[in-house]
C-alpha cells in the first residue's frame, strides 16, 4: 500500500468520528434553545471527534477489523455523552 492509499484509509477510518464530532455539537446548539452552553464550538468539536476515534480505535482492536456496527453504536453513545458533558447537561 502506497502513502496516498495508506492516507485514504486512515482519512476514511476516521471520517464516522469527524462527522459525528462536527455534527453533533450544531445540533446540540440548533435543539439546545436558549441555554448558554458551557464550551465553545471548535473545543468540542476537538473533544468530540477525539473521543470519536478513540472509540473507533478501541473496536479496531477489539474486533481485528473496522466498520462493525457495535463499534458505530459505541462511537454514538460515547460522542454523545461527551457532548451532554461538555455542554453541562447534568445541570439541568
Amino acid at each position: 500500500m502506497g502513502p496516498i492509499d495508506f492516507l485514504i484509509h486512515l482519512f476514511n477510518f476516521v471520517l464516522p468520528a469527524l462527522a459525528l464530532g462536527l455534527v453533533l455539537p450544531l445540533a446540540g446548539r440548533w435543539l439546545g434553545g436558549s441555554r448558554r452552553l458551557v464550551v465553545r464550538y471548535w473545543p468540542q468539536v476537538g473533544v468530540c471527534v477525539g473521543a470519536g476515534v478513540a472509540v473507533l480505535l478501541l473496536g479496531l482492536w477489539g474486533f481485528g477489523r473496522d466498520g462493525k456496527m457495535a463499534t458505530y453504536g459505541a462511537l454514538v453513545l460515547a460522542v454523545a455523552t461527551v457532548q451532554w458533558l461538555m455542554a453541562g447537561g447534568w445541570r439541568r
